[in-house]
């Protein structure tokens, strides 16, 4: 009997690229979902606990409320950080770099407790549950699409720098209007990024898997799915969400 060596390797190769990106989606949302989880526990804690609250903000003379140095350090921390994993990604270890990870998602927890302040309880989880929903829908279409998405993620991209220039210039004018036009693009943007970071993690998932450096890929797309979902949910949230 004569064996199709040719049939048997093309199947193996198959068989062990579905592994890999099985094993790496299955290493990307379980670190986003963690990630998740401690940005909602330390923003809740932060927002009904008094004392730690306390710790963000100030209150002058006139009873107005000024953002203290604790509260600056939560804001702005996290970017630094995320620099951190994207220039040292290298010289990181995979512990490491998920120890920054973690330490990111609870500082981005700790800045975002003021939403319960602003919006409405009942709200934060409509907003939440449809992020949920649009972020899947978009995830899988990422994931199953055969077209070629890269270069509707190179405009994306060429749309978020922009964004982000906006938003800059709308922190000095303070429109509403503005702001309001800025976050119905947004919503735009990282719905479409969320299909196309999707599609380039599962472009990734062809490396070998078991080695460090897969495991630390598994921790970066986590860190991409997580801010395409917290910046829709916060897009969203603007648009649709009731005040207090």
């Amino acid at each position: 009997m004569e064996t199709n060596f040719k049939n048997t390797n093309l199947n193996n190769i198959q068989g062990a690229t579905i592994d890999n990106t099985r094993s790496l989606f299955a290493s990307v949302f379980t670190w986003m979902f963690v990630a998740l989880g401690i940005t909602t526990l330390f923003s809740l804690l932060f927002a009904y606990n008094p004392s730690l609250g306390q710790m963000l903000y100030s209150e002058d003379a006139m009873g107005r409320m000024h953002t203290s140095v604790i509260g600056w350090v939560a804001m702005l921390a996290p970017l630094g950080l995320v620099l951190l994993m994207n220039f040292a990604y290298n010289k990181l270890s995979f512990v490491s770099l998920m120890a920054i990870f973690f330490t990111f998602s609870a500082l981005f927890g700790i800045s975002f407790s003021s939403i319960f302040y602003i919006y409405r309880l009942d709200s934060i989880g409509t907003v939440f549950a449809s992020t949920c929903a649009l972020f899947g829908v978009m995830a899988v279409a990422g994931y199953t699409t055969k077209a070629d998405l890269t270069k509707m993620g190179s405009l994306l991209i060429i749309g978020l720098i922009g964004i982000i220039i906006a938003s800059l210039i709308n922190m000095f004018m303070r429109s509403e209007a503005m702001g309001y036009i800025i976050s119905i693009i947004s919503v735009v943007i990282f719905t479409g990024l969320t299909a196309y970071d999707v599609q380039k993690i599962k472009a990734l998932s062809l490396q070998n898997t078991g080695t460090s450096d897969f495991k630390k890929l598994g921790v970066m797309g986590a860190l991409t799915l997580y801010l395409d979902f917290i910046n829709l949910f916060m897009s969203l949230l603007r648009i649709f969400g009731k005040r207090n």
